[in-house]
């Protein structure tokens, strides 16, 4: 008996994220992690909310995370946006999100005012780091 109890739970806690898909129209929703907006439409706010934890159990970070965004990007689509993007850290299973329209413009990251020394070494301004291992 206590062994099946044992397997039960992982099917219970992967079984949380089951039903939580990208829509069609979300599909083409971008997310702007830490792009520059202010050219863009403003079309408001989102608040979406996931299980962050079953029972006394915490469900996974990276999937709480992954669970909020694609709920976001399925409300942006129905607002008719094309991009969000996170207005602050997840707190309790919930995350606020901005919903704009940006079209075709290329969102820019936001540039801090003292740029890393290597910033222009890599095609990009993309840092790069050596792998170690064999």
């Amino acid at each position: 008996m206590r062994k099946s109890l044992l397997l039960l739970v992982p099917v219970l806690l992967s079984a949380c994220s089951w039903g939580i898909t990208l829509d069609d129209a979300a599909k083409n929703v971008r997310t702007a992690w830490s792009g520059d907006v202010s050219s863009c439409r403003d079309l408001g706010k989102v608040t979406v909310s996931v299980m962050d934890h079953v029972g006394p159990v915490d469900r996974n970070n990276i999937t709480v995370r992954d669970e909020l965004e694609v709920l976001a990007r399925n409300q942006a689509a129905q607002m008719h946006a094309d991009t969000i993007k996170p207005l602050a850290e997840p707190s309790n299973g919930s995350q606020p999100w901005g919903a704009y329209q940006c079209g075709t413009r290329q969102i820019n990251p936001i540039r801090s005012s003292n740029p890393p020394a290597n910033a222009g070494s890599a095609p990009g301004n993309a840092q790069t780091f050596p792998v170690h291992g064999g």
